[in-house]
Parts: C-alpha cells; sequence; structure tokens
C-alpha cells in the first residue's frame, strides 16, 4: 500500500503540467518513477495526498516548478558517454571548424542538457587536446534542473565517473582529492574558464546569439513528444551555422524528425545548407 493517496487523475494531472511547461512527454511507464520520485517533496511540504502536492504546485508553480521536475527527471551521467561522439571531434570535426573559422579564431559550442556537467567538461577537455591557445572557444552548458547546473560549475565529482577516462587525461585535468576529500576529483581551473553553466529551459526563449558552431543535445529529445521534437530540431538548425553539426543520445534520432539534418555517422547530424 501506497504511504501517499495516488490515482490515475494524480497521474494525468503530472502529466499535464510538466508537458504544459516543460515540453515533456511522460508515458505510462512512468507513473511509478513519478510516485517514487515526488513522494520527498509531499514529507518536505507535509502534505498527505499528491492531489494536494499538484494543486500546490498548480498555485506555485514559479516556486515549485524546479523542485517537481527536478525530481522527475533522470541525470545519468559520465565522462566521455558515447565515446564514439569524441572520437569524431578530434578525428574530423574540430579540424573542419578551425578551416573554416580560422579568420577569427572564434568557436561557439552548445552542451543544452548538461546534467552535471561531465559531457561540457569532456568537450573542453576535447578542445584542450586539439584546439591551439590562442583561439577563443567557448562552451555554454544548460540544464533545466538548477541544481546539476550548480554541481557541474562547482566541478567536484566522484573518482568512480571517471572509470572512462585515460591515465593521462585524470593526470593532466583533474586533482584528486586527500583527506575529508578523499575520494573526489576537481576539473582543471582551465576546464572551468571555458564552459558557462546556465539554468535554462528549452521551451522558453534562448538568449544564445548564433550562429553556433556545434550543438550537443543527447539524451533530451526522448523526454518530448514528436511535434516538439520538430520544433526544437528547428530551433536548433536556426541557430547553427551551415554545415555545422547536431550530436544526440544513442537511442534517439532525427529520422522523420526534421528535414533540417543530414545524418552523417551515428547520432551525427550535419545542417543541410538550403
Amino acid at each position: 500500500m501506497n504511504e501517499f493517496e495516488y490515482n490515475d487523475k494524480d497521474f494525468a494531472k503530472v502529466k499535464k503540467i510538466i508537458g504544459e511547461h516543460a515540453g515533456i512527454n511522460l508515458c505510462e511507464s512512468k507513473r511509478s518513477l513519478v510516485y517514487n520520485r515526488l513522494t520527498k517533496r509531499l514529507r518536505h511540504l507535509k502534505l498527505n495526498k499528491f492531489s494536494d502536492y499538484l494543486d500546490f504546485v498548480d498555485t506555485h508553480i514559479e516556486e515549485e516548478f524546479s523542485n517537481f521536475v527536478n525530481a522527475i527527471t533522470t541525470n545519468l551521467t559520465f565522462f566521455f558517454r558515447e565515446e564514439h561522439h569524441f572520437k569524431f571531434l578530434l578525428d574530423s570535426e574540430f579540424e573542419r571548424i578551425m578551416e573554416k573559422n580560422k579568420a577569427t579564431k572564434k568557436v561557439r559550442i552548445w552542451s543544452a542538457g548538461c546534467s552535471t556537467g561531465e559531457e561540457p567538461y569532456s568537450i573542453a577537455i576535447a578542445v584542450k587536446e586539439k584546439f591551439p591557445e590562442d583561439w577563443d572557444v567557448k562552451i555554454l552548458a544548460t540544464d533545466l534542473d538548477f541544481n546539476v547546473v550548480a554541481h557541474g560549475k562547482a566541478g567536484i565529482y566522484k573518482e568512480k565517473s571517471l572509470e572512462g577516462v585515460s591515465t593521462k587525461r585524470k593526470k593532466v585535468w583533474f586533482k584528486h582529492g586527500s583527506g575529508e576529500n578523499a575520494g573526489n576529483v576537481k576539473v582543471s581551473p582551465e576546464l572551468q574558464q571555458l564552459i558557462t553553466f546556465k539554468q535554462l529551459n528549452l521551451m522558453k526563449d534562448w538568449p544564445i546569439k548564433g550562429p553556433l558552431d556545434l550543438i550537443f543535445c543527447r539524451n533530451v529529445m526522448i523526454y518530448f513528444n514528436k511535434e516538439t521534437q520538430k520544433k526544437l530540431a528547428q530551433r536548433y538548425a536556426a541557430i547553427l551555422a551551415d554545415d555545422a553539426h547536431l550530436i544526440i543520445g544513442h537511442s534517439e534520432s532525427l529520422l522523420k524528425i526534421s528535414t533540417d539534418f543530414q545524418l552523417i555517422e551515428k547520432t551525427v547530424y550535419k545542417k543541410v545548407t538550403q
């Protein structure tokens, strides 16, 4: 028996709220996850029923929505996840960008849905390994969840999150903690200087000036319905430079979603010049 009263109407309302405010499409299989993730908020607010909590969210949307969505969405990531994407950057993509932007030596990259920061830091390591020091490279890292954005900005991680990182990269880019910080690592200030972390709802306005040279949006579109995915792909295409690339997650595809992009290799899409 559940600790809190939770029924079909409650789950339907959760789906409606998160759909309207974040564009996230919750399927029926997420019913138990929603219950398990939100019970902490009910206990914190000393509420007895999900309907009472959802009424609270409705009347306090500005204050409570971040807690609501942070509880439901999952942030699973690690350094150099889907390593083939970083191989693509180092083998060819960064060379292409350097040739195209050699007059300005300026590069702008967006990690959209950056979670706790492992993705943008992995991009930053690849940047440092490839671009000369006199290039102006900046990485914008955004996520809907303000807690994970703060985590990324702090740049402190458990050592186990470095399992996919080579010994050489660990030595160069991470400082290992000691004493009460044993078991933790902190990323190099050099990497932190490349990245700006910001909280951003992809369904709202984007305070971002294009054209961008590269966008990572991995394991984000799976939360959206097809119509929202189409709009998001259109917005990404509008802000990307000609021939620039959009990189998405291993379980995602733009097939029948967008004609603005051409698949060039596994989950790597090139903007089609109209």
